[in-house]
């Protein structure tokens, strides 16, 4: 490899690199607040954050490593250009064009990991996220409360607070709790809380040394019952042979069906999503290219115009592949034109600015130089 190719293809690494590191650590950082909100909130447990965050980076990484090589790709070219390297470029006798093989030698490889996360590891990731959030809806109610927390059940119906046990032997300390039927209202309060298993399997929340309070809304009838040890029903959904009820829900939700399962179905939504899994390694690499004549910039100008313009046509390009996604799932566009037209379309500009970058003008004549060369 020569000198050039390994400057370029070590600088568009290197910033590769960064902007990886920096997109991702952004993307953590909003992902973490969102899902610890909703552990706050009771619609996920905090013991699975973690995982869901890994799961969640796993499905995110296509897009991040496509946007990752388009910048890289785009700040190398353009810094050559800010700084007049390519002046010694162009006078060694190389042109815009030879940054093709050098791309193309960091671009292909990104392409192979996103096609493999894309068919492979997102379908994966994504039917562990469903099985996630769908095991913390199939545990009892006692079980999603944390102590000093607000914690809601059976769509509101149930909530719960908490506080740490004081007594050993106790799972729970002081409880509060308001139950919603058809009929009453109901405030209990108790002074400690613990789970019964009964022989036939039934769980039951039994409260000890507490009140519990009815009402009905609208109406005048009120009940005061005060009870040593008092004890209601919890539904809990996981019973035998429920994972594997899980899993097929899971795999249910088109994102998370396996790519061969896709290809086995014969139906529009199954179509769309292969598209997209197939669109992401081909955008990366029409990015990467597509970025050689966009950094290609004159020196004397200013840096945000050209940047703007950059951004906007990955934007629209990526929004292009996103709408034709929806277009085949709707019916509207058929399969075989969709997972090329966008691409073309890309590929083709691509060609066309390269082709204005390298194109080279013939000089302008002035009049007088004109009339001199024409003579009397």
């Amino acid at each position: 490899m020569s000198l050039f190719k390994r400057s370029v293809v070590s600088e568009i690494l290197s910033h590769a690199g960064v902007v990886f590191s920096t997109l991702l650590v952004v993307w953590l950082s909003v992902l973490l607040v969102r899902l610890l909100g909703e552990a706050a909130n009771g619609s996920i447990g905090a013991d699975v954050v973690f995982g869901l965050a890994t799961f969640s980076s796993i499905t995110a990484l296509p897009v991040i490593l496509s946007v990752s090589l388009f910048i890289a790709v785009l700040t190398t070219i353009t810094r050559n250009f800010r700084e007049s390297e390519m002046v010694v470029w162009f006078a060694s006798g190389l042109s815009l064009k030879d940054w093709v093989g050098p791309v193309l030698r960091c671009a292909v490889p990104v392409a192979l990991i996103i096609a493999v996360l894309t068919l492979l590891a997102s379908p994966w990731a994504y039917r562990q996220i469903s099985e996630y959030r769908q095991r913390y809806e199939q545990r009892s109610d006692l079980s999603k409360v944390t102590a000093g927390q607000f914690i809601e059940t059976e769509g509101g119906d149930r909530v719960f607070f908490a506080e740490e046990p004081t007594r050993p032997g106790e799972e729970m300390g002081n409880v509060i709790a308001r139950v919603i039927d058809e009929e009453w209202l109901s405030v209990i309060t108790a002074q400690s809380a613990r789970i019964q298993t009964e022989e036939n399997g039934d769980r039951f929340l039994v409260l000890s040394e507490g009140h519990r309070y009815d009402l009905q809304p609208g109406k005048a009838d009120f009940r005061l019952i005060d009870f040593e040890r008092y004890g209601f029903r919890l539904e809990s959904k996981a019973e035998a042979g429920s994972i594997d009820a899980v899993r097929a829900l899971a795999e249910s939700e088109i994102k998370a069906r396996p790519t061969a399962q896709l290809l086995l179905d014969d139906n529009d939504t199954a179509r769309s999503q292969i598209m997209w899994r197939l669109a992401l390694p081909l955008a990366a690499l029409n990015l990467a290219l597509l970025a050689i004549p966009l950094g290609a910039v004159n020196p004397r100008l200013g840096r945000s115009g050209d940047f703007l313009i950059a951004g906007l046509v990955g934007l629209l390009y990526m929004n292009l592949i996103n709408l034709s996604r929806g277009w085949i799932g709707n019916g509207q566009l058929s399969f075989g034109i969709g997972i090329w037209l966008v691409h073309a379309a890309f590929t083709a500009l691509m060609v066309y600015m390269m082709w204005r970058k390298l194109r080279v003008k013939a000089p302008r004549r002035s009049a007088q130089n004109v009339a001199t060369a024409t003579g009397p």
